[in-house]
């Protein structure tokens, strides 16, 4: 068995539910620890979070994840326990597997083998891993950038071991993601009969002009060629009692954008306030913020990434800013070069997630030369 397999699945018997780690960051401390490396263990509220570094000099290369997973679904389902990692097929099975246990055991295990022959590198290591990527996200990676703010310690580079691959390992490379930003909108209306609807008004009419206006409008007010447009989304409408004779007195709306670089939340914000204010219904709006955009430009970084994908698997990883988000939008806004790149992500949230036991130590393999190449 493989030094990365064998970590992974020590790592997924942890049944490390957001926002509880489950001792996977005490386990990845002791080994970086026995390589030099100076732990910082961080807690923010319920959540835990590891900073280690090896160097004190610049440019400092971070490896960054998280140990928290989803829930495992109905647990009957799973054709082996969700939390005993199990092995068929070639397969890794387990809660965790692709997202992202594997990517992190990948990384400890390429910097442990890399230090084994090269401990002399050329600036500086890190490590940051949270269990709060999967949850709220507010006592996480966000809290551990202030803090690293707070201290004068700036990331050059950042490589998150999120699984990016698509149809191939190694055809994917992850550089930005598009924001979320959601709204929860209560249109008030007056509930009355049906057959009289001057004493009664509706707030599904009221509001369908502006929804019909916000669902055309055009977002973006910048071109950008890294991603697709912005795109307002209803996600869920309800109204009504049940009955088909009451016009109701409320309708709630919930809404999501996923937004490019070209836009800015704020600009967001402020459009869907002009034209809900136009139309006219009495409403109230809270804003919920899932996360800002971010684009790494095509670099050194990047480049550095797809060679070192292309020498391994043979393939060279398109750049890409799809999926949902990630903590890259906690670290980016920094100045830091911010590339995702791990194993196939067909199965991540889903029952029997599982990872391609052959990619664990391809994947090992890529980040080696990446540090290689950086801090070589």
């Amino acid at each position: 068995m493989s030094a990365v397999l064998e970590l992974a699945k020590e790592l997924i018997a942890r049944p490390s539910l957001t926002p509880d780690d489950a001792g996977c960051q005490q386990l990845i401390a002791a080994r970086l620890a026995k390589l030099g490396f100076k732990i910082e263990h961080l807690r923010f509220g319920q959540v835990d979070n590891l900073w280690a570094r090896y160097g004190t000099e610049r440019p400092l290369l971070v490896f960054a994840g998280h140990t928290d997973v989803v829930p495992t679904g109905p647990k009957e389902q799973w054709h082996s326990d969700p939390f005993i990692p199990a092995l068929k097929d070639g397969l890794l099975y387990g809660r965790g597997a692709a997202d992202m246990k594997g990517g992190l055991a990948a990384m400890v295990v390429a910097v442990e083998q890399l230090l084994a022959d090269k401990p002399n590198l050329k600036g500086s290591i890190g490590f940051l891993i949270t269990s709060d990527e999967e949850g709220p996200s507010v006592d996480g990676t966000v809290k551990v950038m202030e803090w690293l703010k707070q201290r004068g310690e700036k990331i050059d580079w950042c490589l998150l071991g999120e699984p990016s691959c698509l149809e191939k390992f190694g055809d994917t490379l992850r550089h930005g993601r598009r924001g979320s930003l959601t709204g929860l909108l209560t249109v008030h209306g007056v509930q009355g009969h049906v057959a009289y609807p001057d004493r009664a008004d509706n707030p599904i009419h009221r509001v369908l002009p502006a929804l019909a206006e916000l669902i055309e409008t055009r977002w973006d007010t910048r071109p950008n060629p890294h991603f697709p447009p912005t795109s307002f989304q209803i996600s869920n409408f309800h109204s009504g009692t049940g009955a088909g004779n009451v016009i109701p007195g409320d309708a709630a709306i919930r809404f999501n954008f996923r937004y490019s670089t070209a836009v800015t939340a704020a600009e967001l914000r402020d459009r869907v306030e002009e034209t809900l204010k136009h139309h006219g219904p009495r409403y109230s709006l809270e804003w919920r913020p899932m996360g800002e955009s971010f684009l790494t430009q095509p670099g050194k970084l990047s480049t550095v990434v797809q060679d070192a994908v292309e020498k391994v698997t043979g393939l060279r990883p398109k750049l890409d800013t799809g999926g949902g988000t990630s903590d890259g939008r906690y670290i980016a806004p920094t100045g830091a070069e911010v590339i995702e790149f791990g194993p196939m992500n067909a199965s991540i949230h889903k029952i029997d997630e599982c990872v391609a036991v052959n990619e664990l130590d391809l994947l090992s393999e890529i980040y080696c030369g990446i540090i290689l190449k950086l801090s070589g």
